[in-house]
């Protein structure tokens, strides 16, 4: 059995962020995943939007943390190394009739303290969108919102915090949880771990953990989204994030250039049972490509290179459901938008709180920074050779789509808490995320983890588990 000051329960952004927070001090940490990798849920299929705060309630703690997470995320990209762009973002009043709606909207952002918010007239839209719809009547610019890549943050954190000491352990399904002599005692599929206090911060399934010991009972529905995601051919149709007024289930379909140069357009909002139904619908996705042609007129639709559903964690209060809830058990639930913004925010609460409850004592040797794997095509053509000239693994492209090397894969694979899976190099080097969606480059890639890893190409999965892509190969081939 291992014993650890403090055990967080999922590996996504906001329990990465928690983690990053927690190395700060002279405590023991973990964090337990039931995926193989970081970044597995919530984390990696959503808006990748840092949002403003003006949509959120008023001293909410949607409203509360949004704001201090938008506002620690520009100096943490750079700490860190992880892109971020502060692009801006408008909603949408097409009825004249909605526009008190709209001059809501704008109050509530002033309430929550959002600098530099403006409501445009129609022509002043127009100058800076001419894509948007011709039936636009006002908007609301919130100039502090912007565009992140999720993979890259939650993945930044990860390290960051694994540098600093704190261990993370993969596959690794909570079953049950008690108290002991110790404090808790974790029985996972893995074996069990004795912690002093629990982070709940486990998506979706944070109402079966926090249910597992408190009487006060916490329910989470999924909140399906689908999206389509566009060619970069696409990415500049629109400049800045798209919104309309926000209605019952959320900030509705938006329209997104995003980090990496791509367009994104979704999400719906429906609610369902299944904690693991991510699948794609017809119906849903034709609802993201109408409901996005509502607010932004021509959009290249052909170029939708490939589709995608994400779950958000909805908690029946319809807020953050944060802080210890039981005696050495802190919650962190019902993360759902804004939750990608907010979990710097989280983090640093959190942190803050542990450190007060349990008189940790900050580590001298704190490692505040992180350097991201090398981005070949932000480099001068007299750097990108000379970096080839070190490391000729840099001048073999894999992916040529996005133009990923053999040296960046293996630097994946080889980084702190590296790549164990297609979508482990996907996420970390976008290899397979472009136009083609790894139709040529999958088979080079698994013989890249297969070396890099000593495993047979059999053993190399889609995304750990029993996603194997192939069986039964023939060993004079490979």
């Amino acid at each position: 059995m291992e014993n650890y000051d403090v055990i967080i329960i999922g590996a996504g952004v906001t329990g990465t962020a928690i983690a990053r927070e927690l190395s700060r001090y002279q405590c023991k940490v973990c964090v337990l995943e039931r995926e193989e990798d970081v970044c597995c849920g919530t984390s990696k299929a959503n808006s990748a939007i840092i949002h403003a705060g003006y949509d959120a309630e008023p001293g909410s703690w949607k409203a509360r943390l949004n704001v201090r997470g938008n506002e620690m995320i520009e100096s943490l990209s750079k700490e860190l190394d992880f892109p971020f762009k502060r692009d801006g973002s408008l909603v949408l009043c097409l009825d004249k009739n909605a526009y008190q709606d709209l001059k809501k909207l704008y109050d509530r952002g002033i309430e929550n303290g959002i600098k530099g918010l403006q409501i445009l007239n129609r022509d002043e839209v127009l100058v800076m969108e001419p894509n948007v719809s011709d039936k636009v009547y006002a908007a609301l610019y919130a100039p502090t919102a912007g565009i992140v890549c999720p993979f890259h943050m939650t993945i930044a954190f990860a390290e960051n915090a694994y540098t600093n000491g704190v261990s993370f352990h993969f596959n690794t399904e909570v079953k049950q949880i008690e108290r002991d002599a110790k404090g808790w005692k974790i029985t996972t599929g893995r074996g069990e771990y004795n912690a002093k206090c629990i982070v709940n911060a486990a998506g979706v399934y944070a109402d079966k953990i926090h249910n597992m010991v408190s009487e006060k009972k916490l329910h989470i529905t999924p909140r399906k989204g689908e999206y389509c995601l566009l060619d970069k051919s696409a990415g500049n149709h629109v400049r800045r994030t798209i919104f309309t007024l926000p209605g019952k289930f959320g900030k509705g379909v938006l329209v997104t250039p995003t980090v990496h140069g791509n367009l994104l357009i979704g999400p719906t909002a429906v609610d369902i049972e299944n904690k693991e139904g991510v699948n794609t619908t017809r119906d849903g996705l034709q609802q993201v490509l109408e409901k996005s042609a509502e607010s932004v007129k021509n959009i290249p639709t052909r170029q939708v290179i490939t589709s995608f559903a994400g779950l958000r964690a909805h908690e029946d209060g319809d807020d953050f459901v944060i802080g210890e809830t039981e005696n050495d058990f802190i919650d962190c639930a019902g993360i759902e938008s804004p939750g990608l913004s907010s979990a710097p925010a989280i983090g640093e609460m959190i942190g803050n709180l542990v450190q007060k409850k349990y008189d940790l004592k900050e580590k001298t040797d704190f490692i505040s920074t992180r350097t991201g794997m090398p981005d070949l095509n932000g480099m001068t053509i007299q750097e990108r050779n000379e970096l080839i000239r070190q490391n000729p693994a840099y001048g073999n492209i894999i992916c040529r789509c996005e133009m990923v090397t053999e040296g960046e894969i293996i630097d994946a694979i080889r980084r702190p808490l590296g790549a164990k899976s297609l979508d482990g190099v996907k996420r970390r080097t976008r290899a397979g995320m472009g136009r083609c969606q790894s139709g040529f480059c999958s088979p080079k890639v698994m013989e890249i983890l297969a070396r890099e890893l000593e495993k047979s190409m059999e053993e190399i999965t889609k995304s750990g588990g029993n996603s194997r892509i192939i069986e039964g190969i023939n060993k004079d081939v490979f």
